[in-house]
């Protein structure tokens, strides 16, 4: 197996101290939002086996079935169909959805033949894979995750008191459930600027006030001032994990972070349409094709299992996984079917004969033994085949 070096990214909505209290250093001050973990080819972590550091996406690439085993090269392609991170939001991310595989493809496909280069702005589709995704909560983690049934959201608007969110409101009480959630979406994020800017205001500021189940929406307006998704996120559930907690996220489902630090299991992609809380681009004919318009209840995942606990999800690309290893426990000795990757999060455990502190990890190839022994908390990763 091998120690991994990882690259930490430093987008702006970035804690500048929750990752460094996890690897035990000091801030720098500036904002470190994740730690990539995987062969990424944005940010592949680095290992050495004895010839100089080499990222592990050449390593892969130089021996596909080696490093990731046979079933999982003809299940994935010869690359790893996982990217593995610490998240730590500062600040809330763009509010957002994913495509699914289909759409994806096809979408990746139409921007290739019109020739939009691959870091344009305005580009939707950065590869022609889904990303299905898994946020677990390392401390308390703040989320939106899904539409609150209409008539909820219409009384949620309503309670504000703001002459120009009424129309909204009527309009969720007037249409069938998923009519009404995608004329409203519509609306919000098509309204003139100036308009909605004013409207953005007042709702906060009346969030501010009224404090309770609209606290989690006041503070939306000092990060991205006038911006729709304000109005938008009030649609969504307001989600909050506890330590151990994870939730999923499939194609479709309209998701923010707000805060908290956790770490993040999703398949290989960049595919991202964003709704707003964002300064980027947003395409909304483009989004509206890919949001699935019904109420739905964030599914809150604990994990099951004895020793490892899994965190069970409906999609192959990824496993998580937790194990926490206490004093004068027995080794747990992993599957070694498939390509994995292993975090330390707590304590000092070990992976075979190399001892891990929080923040550290390894990647141990399809094939080899590995086993976990000591003191402390690891989540695994890896692929079903």
């Amino acid at each position: 197996m091998d120690r991994l070096t990882n690259t930490i990214r430093p987008y702006a909505w970035g804690s500048t101290t929750a990752i460094p209290a996890l690897l035990g250093v000091e801030p720098t001050g500036e904002p470190q939002a994740e730690m990539w973990l995987g062969a990424h080819p944005g940010a592949p972590s680095r290992l050495d086996r004895g010839a100089g550091t080499i990222t592990l996406a050449d390593v892969i690439a130089a021996d596909p079935e080696g490093e990731l085993g046979a079933a999982a090269v003809a299940k994935f392609g010869p690359r790893l169909p996982f990217l593995f991170k610490i998240l730590a939001a500062g600040a809330p991310l763009s509010l957002q959805v994913h495509p699914d595989l289909a759409q994806a493809e096809a979408g990746f496909a139409d921007e290739e033949s019109r020739g939009v280069p691959i870091d344009a702005g305005h580009r939707n589709y950065k590869d022609a894979n889904h990303k299905p995704e898994l946020i677990c909560a390392l401390t308390p983690f703040d989320g939106l995750c899904g539409f609150r049934p209409p008539l909820e959201a219409a009384a949620l608007l309503e309670g504000l008191g703001v002459d120009s969110l009424k129309p909204y409101a009527d309009l969720l009480r007037a249409h069938p459930e998923e009519a009404a959630l995608r004329e409203v979406l519509t609306a919000v994020l098509t309204a003139d600027r100036a308009e909605m800017a004013r409207t953005v205001t007042e709702a906060a500021a009346a969030a501010g006030r009224l404090g309770g189940p609209y606290t989690p929406y006041a503070g939306l307006v000092h990060d991205y001032p006038g911006d729709p998704g304000v109005i938008a996120a009030m649609l969504l559930h307001h989600v909050r994990l506890q330590p151990g907690e994870a939730m999923f996220l499939g194609a479709g489902i309209p998701h923010a972070y707000l805060d908290g630090l956790g770490v993040e299991l999703m398949a290989n992609s960049d595919n991202v349409l964003r709704c707003g809380l964002t300064p980027k681009h947003v395409d909304v004919p483009e989004l509206l094709k890919v949001v699935i318009f019904e109420p739905r209840e964030p599914g809150l995942l604990r994990p099951e299992g004895d020793g490892e606990e899994v965190y069970e999800t409906p999609i192959d690309e990824f496993r998580l996984s937790r194990f926490d290893l206490a004093p004068g426990g027995a080794p747990q000795t992993l599957p070694d079917a498939a390509p994995q990757i292993l975090l330390c999060t707590a304590g000092s455990p070990m992976a075979g004969e190399l001892t891990l502190a929080p923040g550290e990890s390894v990647f141990v190839p399809a094939g080899e033994k590995a086993e976990l022994s000591g003191t402390g908390t690891v989540f695994r990763a890896t692929v079903l085949v």
